[in-house]
Order: structure tokens, then C-alpha cells, then sequence
């Protein structure tokens, strides 16, 4: 659906955002860019999303070259900002029916996209009443109007509560289900983790690896197995080495001698991988 070659943008004489990017995004797939603030995320995105011209290299969407496409170009995009930019003087469906009015293809139902969000009881709310949280919810629900092919999503989780956060990971795992493909740009590696296909890590504009989540945690984790077990003196814990655990004779002995409490392997997070790869922490 995407495909990224030799990316490279400044903002006028300063030193590129991002400089030499690539990578690819296939249909139905989540990509995650992951970076602390100012590596470089939301100006890939605004790029993609044909907000800013003057790039260097080759960006092909849907086997068309970015360039090509004209205004029907947002009929095939969602987009939800990090920063909430909806009209706070008109309720929740007063908005959705403004901005469902710009898509020539048809669009869905402001009650029921709403009701998705979890503003269902809300619909004829004044936006100005609303929490930073539910002006989030309703950026989700702008995007989600015109059922388009791709979705980009700047931190789609920040300011929710943990009910809500779950609710749109839930959301965004339904329209992958569904056939869409979603780039989602964050800095939080649990949305990361529990959503993406593949991550890029993205650094001072530079991309140093791409993976699946787990494929990186296991490719830079210890391959050893933490054990904890109950003793007279309290839980204890001992690791053992994954590789020929099976003939084991401590780790046999200790299954048959003593109760297990716990039992881990010790992969890296997906955090301990991006500062192992990249030398930097997310903050």
C-alpha cells in the first residue's frame, strides 16, 4: 500500500527531520514508527498524508506516485491528529456531518461512528465541553467516517483513560481485521507491542531497524529461563540457560523438588530493544 525510498525533508535551511528514509507498508498490515519527540514521526506522516510538499525521494501509495494524486487522494485516508482539531461550538454530530459532507464516497452514520468511540451518549454535546480525551475519541471518529484504505494515526492512545485506550487498540485491531492498513506513529512501545506488525525505530530523522515486536524482543533478548520457587526462607529465583534446559539436571530437580510460583523467559521489552538498537532512551 505504501512504499518509501530515500526519503529526505528539511524544514528550510535547518538540518533534515528525517533524511533517507524506506520501507514499505503492506495492505491489512499496522506499522509502527517508534521515537521520542522531534525523531522524525509526525513529519513522515504529514508527508504521507500530502500536508508537506517539497521532499526528496520516491513515495508510491496504492502503486500511485504520491505526487500524482490530487484531492480524490483524501477520499482513500483517515487521518487522527495527536493534538484535537475539531469546531468546539457545534456538538459531536454537527461536526461529523461537516466534515462528512467533504467525501464524495458514502460515509457512515455519525451516531454509530460515535457510538464506536464511546461517544455515543454525547452525540449532541457541545465539543467545548468536552475532555482533551473525548475530543481525541472524536478525531478517531472523523477518520473512521469514509472507511478508507489507510489510516494514519498520531499517538491514537494519548491523554485516555485505560478503559478508553483499550477500547480504541481494540478498535484499530478491527480494522486491520477488516482489510485496512494503519501507520501509527507513538513513543508508548505497549501500544507498539500489542498492536504492530512491524516497527521501525526512527531516531534524529534516521530509521535504524524494522521488525515485528516479538521478532526484535527475542532477537535481543537473553535466552534464559528466570525460575521462582518457594523455600523455607521465602520465594527464591534461579535462571537457568534456554538452550538444553530439557536435560537440565538443576532444572529437572528443582520441577520435581519444589513448587513453582513463577516461570519466565527473559526476552527483552520492546524498550530495552530500541535503546539497545539506537543508544537512545524515548524521553
Amino acid at each position: 500500500m505504501i512504499d518509501v525510498n530515500g526519503l529526505t525533508f528539511a524544514y528550510g535551511a535547518s538540518e533534515p527531520a528525517v533524511s533517507d528514509l524506506s520501507f514499505s507498508i503492506g495492505r491489512g498490515e499496522i506499522f509502527g514508527f517508534l521515537g521520542p519527540s522531534g525523531a522524525g514521526k509526525s513529519t513522515t506522516q504529514k508527508i504521507l498524508m500530502k500536508l508537506l510538499p517539497g521532499y526528496r525521494g520516491d513515495v508510491v501509495v496504492m502503486d500511485k506516485a504520491l505526487s500524482d494524486w490530487g484531492g480524490d487522494y483524501f477520499e482513500h485516508i483517515g487521518v487522527c491528529f495527536e493534538f484535537p482539531a475539531n469546531y468546539k461550538k457545534l456538538s459531536a454530530r454537527e461536526n461529523l456531518r461537516f466534515f462528512a459532507s467533504f467525501y464524495q464516497r458514502e460515509t457512515l452514520k455519525p451516531e454509530d461512528v460515535l457510538a464506536r468511540v464511546g461517544l455515543g451518549g454525547d452525540i449532541d454535546k457541545r465539543v467545548d465541553k468536552f475532555s482533551k480525551g473525548m475530543q481525541i475519541r472524536l478525531n478517531l471518529a472523523r477518520a473512521l467516517l469514509h472507511q478508507p484504505e489507510i489510516y494514519f494515526l498520531d499517538e491514537p492512545t494519548a491523554g485516555l483513560d485505560p478503559v478508553n485506550a483499550r477500547n480504541v487498540r481494540e478498535l484499530i485491531l478491527e480494522l486491520k481485521n477488516n482489510g485496512a492498513t494503519v501507520f501509527l506513529t507513538t513513543h508508548d512501545m505497549m501500544v507498539a507491542d500489542t498492536l504492530c506488525d512491524r516497527v521501525g525505530f526512527l531516531v534524529d530523522g534516521g530509521l535504524h531497524s524494522v521488525g515485528a515486536p516479538e521478532a526484535l524482543r527475542i532477537e535481543h533478548g537473553k535466552r534464559a529461563l528466570r525460575v521462582g520457587y518457594e523455600t523455607p526462607g521465602g520465594l527464591q529465583h534461579e535462571e537457568f540457560p534456554l538452550d538444553g534446559l530439557s536435560e537440565n539436571e538443576a532444572f529437572q530437580r528443582l520441577l520435581r523438588e519444589t513448587r513453582i510460583d513463577t516461570m519466565h523467559s527473559q526476552e527483552s521489552s520492546l524498550e530495552d530493544v530500541f535503546i539497545e538498537v539506537t543508544g537512545r532512551s524515548l524521553t
